[in-house]
């Protein structure tokens, strides 16, 4: 039996300045999150590396960051970069991410963390013998209403959770060259929209015992969409639904033995969390929101800050072991579909 690689304990950024980012990609994402960042206090965008250098000047003027790479393995290298957040298609995630934690990086990796739960465990495994700070861009955990409803079903205010449903579609025109379908860049709906439903059913519920799906599969193979049966042996239960050939809801739903919470649309930054306590006729119902500045980003911006300070190798709230797990479901759920990336293999 192999030897496992021991792991390092990570030193925290002791500098006095904001926590200074590199920012790997160029794309809508990179400048979506990139302005919030520019935005969230004790962190500051340093540098943005893409394959194409005036595309990387372009967002780099755009966020008001001095530096601009046209390679990714630049941008790594820089000894000014405290932190790379990787923002490039999900098929580039895994080689992206291990080549940040390779040059001693720590690193935010846009969901879906990678394409596969191999590929998740391959990142956090170097990451940890590294000695160097992981984390999925999973904003969604960090937003104000998703800590507070956690709170409100801890403090036992709706009951015991029996059940989640989630539900996340957008209507695509399809094309075989974007990125949700084109298989080579990852393209899945399970990735790009999935990865939100299946967070809320986490969260309330944990890990299933079991797990059936159905769907169906673009021209190009990648899923468009997929239903999912979360199973417990208990009998709770939790509805996992998403799809990029139709509009839906797109809200997740808590049922307690006493009451449920709702979340508003959309589901990924919900915009208020209906809390209703008793039956449907007599019962209490409160509607909580809470401000959410910018693009809604900021919170894991932060939470990455905080961490870096504190000389964590993950974040308490954005586990490591979360983040591979629900890779792993999805697995199951894509594959039973028939829907596979070369990675699979």
């Amino acid at each position: 039996m192999p030897t496992p690689t021991p792991k390092s304990t990570p030193t925290p950024l002791t500098h006095d300045g904001p926590v200074r980012w590199g920012i790997l990609g160029a794309g809508v994402i990179a400048g979506s999150a990139g302005a919030d960042l520019r935005d969230t206090p004790d962190n500051t965008v340093h540098a943005v590396g893409a394959r194409d250098l005036d595309r990387a000047r372009a967002l780099a003027d755009t966020l008001g960051a001095p530096v601009a790479y046209g390679s990714y393995a630049e941008l790594v290298a820089d000894p000014d970069v405290d932190v790379v957040y990787v923002a490039t298609t999900h098929g580039q995630h895994h080689e992206h991410a291990l080549l940040a934690v390779e040059a001693g990086k720590p690193v935010l990796v846009e969901k879906a963390f990678t394409l596969t739960e191999r590929q998740a465990r391959e990142v956090v495994d170097a990451a940890g013998a590294r000695g160097v700070f992981c984390m999925e861009a999973m904003w969604t955990r960090l937003h104000p209403l998703v800590r507070r409803a956690r709170e409100i079903v801890a403090a036992g205010t709706i009951g015991e959770v029996v059940s989640v449903t989630a539900d996340h579609g957008w209507a695509f025109d399809y094309d075989p060259a974007h990125r949700l379908f084109d298989l080579a860049a990852g393209g899945s709906a399970l990735l790009d929209l999935g990865v939100y439903a299946a967070t809320f059913p986490w969260l309330f519920l944990g890990a299933p015992d079991d797990v059936v799906a159905t769907g169906r599969r673009s021209p190009t193979g990648s899923d468009a969409t997929v239903a999912m049966l979360w199973s417990y042996a208990d009998g709770r239960y939790a509805n996992v639904s998403c799809t990029v050939e139709a509009f839906s809801p797109c809200e997740a739903t808590v049922v307690g033995t006493g009451g449920w919470l709702t979340f508003r649309r959309p589901l990924f930054r919900p915009t208020s969390l209906l809390v209703h306590v008793g039956s449907p006729r007599d019962g209490v119902e409160e509607e909580l929101t809470a401000p959410v500045e910018g693009n809604g980003y900021r919170p894991q911006f932060a939470e990455v800050a905080r961490c870096l300070r504190a000389g964590l190798v993950e974040s308490p709230l954005v586990p490591h072991a979360d983040t591979v797990a629900i890779m792993g479901l999805m697995d199951r759920a894509r594959l039973a579909v028939g829907a596979r990336f070369p990675a699979d293999d």
